[in-house]
């Protein structure tokens, strides 16, 4: 409400988060999991003296560091970028009140990325013990970064007592905290299984080998699929009551989340068959498939993390499009367009007749031409809505979903958005604002396809 507002048309600018954030997940799991992997692994090879398990190892960190260290800082890099455009009061909010967490998060990245060159760079060049160590070291950074961020991000979807008591440690330490380290754990252990079976199918040409590497890479994957399932579990006994009804209400959501369960079964099934008892299956074909179904089940049971937060980015802290629940009662006295930064400055250059003592005059609405009441309208929309829909086109574009209804049916539905649409934003403006926005989205909405409106009132006149 108080941040200059950014525009993608079409995708949309949360889409674009859900995008770059769900890339860098997988990558990211696949740093925190591979990391113990090859510090528990590097361990066994040298305790075994194994030469050709550790050059096959040296290979994979090669493989795992361009992936995870450099890919994967790269899309860290860009959720930053996103979020700070997107959604610029929630991003304010995490830093002010983790700013202690995300500055140790930066100290054990550094750890992270200069233990992982050293442990590539310094292959040969170091004591085996010592070698080893560095391995353990970055292992360890790497799932404590995880804990720190799974702290934060748990947060936005159940913040537990912190609006009532602002302390650092009731936020960090809240009820989704525990359940999704343990599951981003097993996520981590899991896909790491199926990056390792990926890698050596195209890599190794000894089958002895491989059968080693699969032996040794399934017990990660059974470890993880029981922390899954925990976490899991525990993630919905401790999920708000208004997420369960998102979840609920929510055709898409159900299908996800049946899709999540589904694939988490099929990987482990799939682990269990064929490197867990039939070593020689692992194959490209074979192991990228598990591949891509593991990729599947954490791709959206991310994006159903992500939707049961509606209406809020930070559950009941920051709602959907940027505003503080506190700011409701004045932004409807006010009005919207007078309430914020940017869309009072635009009132007061394009429509200084509108403001009135820093309010909104209402009552000059009606004398407005057409296209300046639908300018305004366009204006709400990109403010109050955007942050969740598209225009007429694009993702959960708003004007199909309003086609056939009058600008009165749609002002109606807008002014009580709580009783129609619980997992949406609640309308913070005034009532003659709510004619604008309905206007607007009644000029945007495509007319019935030919032969659909044999009959009936006419949109124009009801």
């Amino acid at each position: 409400m108080h941040y200059p507002w950014w525009y993608v048309p079409h995708l949309t600018a949360p889409m674009l988060i859900a995008l770059v954030a769900v890339v860098h997940v997988l990558v990211s799991h696949y740093a925190v999991g591979g990391g113990l992997f090859l510090a528990v692994e590097t361990s066994f090879a040298y305790r075994k003296q194994n030469r050709d398990y550790l050059a096959y190892l040296r290979r994979h960190a090669r493989f795992f560091v361009l992936l995870t260290v450099v890919f994967g800082a790269i899309t860290g890099v860009g959720i930053w970028w996103t979020i700070g455009l997107a959604s610029p009061l929630a991003t304010e909010l995490l830093i002010r009140t983790f700013v202690f967490a995300w500055a140790m998060e930066w100290v054990f990245f550094v750890i992270e990325v200069t233990s992982a060159f050293i442990f590539l760079y310094y292959w040969d060049r170091l004591p085996q013990r010592t070698h080893a160590t560095i391995g353990w070291i970055y292992g360890l950074a790497a799932w404590i970064s995880l804990v720190l961020i799974t702290g934060i991000t748990s947060f936005m979807l159940n913040p537990g007592d912190w609006p009532n008591n602002r302390n650092f440690w009731v936020g960090f330490l809240n009820p989704q905290f525990v359940p999704q380290v343990i599951a981003r754990t097993g996520g981590a252990l899991l896909l790491t299984s199926l990056y390792v079976y990926l890698h050596a199918s195209l890599a190794l040409k000894d089958a002895k080998l491989r059968e080693l590497i699969s032996r040794r890479s399934v017990r990660p994957s059974r470890l993880g699929a029981v922390l899954i399932f925990v976490g899991a579990g525990l993630f919905l006994l401790n999920v708000p009551e208004s997420a369960s009804r998102v979840a609920q209400s929510a055709a898409v959501l159900n299908i996800f989340i049946a899709l999540t369960l589904a694939m988490t079964l099929i990987v482990f099934f799939g682990i269990e068959l064929g490197p867990g008892r039939h070593p020689r299956w692992v194959s490209p074909g074979f192991a990228g498939l598990l591949l891509l179904v593991g990729l599947g089940a954490v791709a959206t049971s991310e994006f159903v993390r992500e939707a049961i937060r509606k209406p809020y980015v930070v559950y009941n802290v920051v709602l959907g499009n940027q505003i503080s629940p506190g700011e409701m009662p004045g932004l409807r006295q006010s009005g919207f367009l007078a309430g914020g930064t940017w869309t009072g400055a635009f009132l007061a250059d394009e429509y200084p007749e509108l403001i009135d003592s820093g309010r909104l005059a209402t009552s000059r609405l009606a004398g407005l031409p057409r296209e300046d009441r639908i300018a305004l309208g366009k204006t709400l929309f990109l403010y109050h809505c955007n942050d969740c829909h598209a225009a007429s086109q694009g993702y959960s574009a708003v004007g199909p979903l309003v086609q056939g209804r009058s600008a009165r049916m749609i002002e109606e539905m807008v002014l009580d958005f709580e009783a129609t649409h619980f997992y949406m934003p609640p309308w913070a403006g005034t009532p003659e604002e709510a004619g604008l926005l309905a206007e607007y989205l009644a000029e945007i909405a495509p007319s019935p396809p030919n032969g659909m409106r044999l009959g009936g009132r006419d949109k124009e006149t009801d």
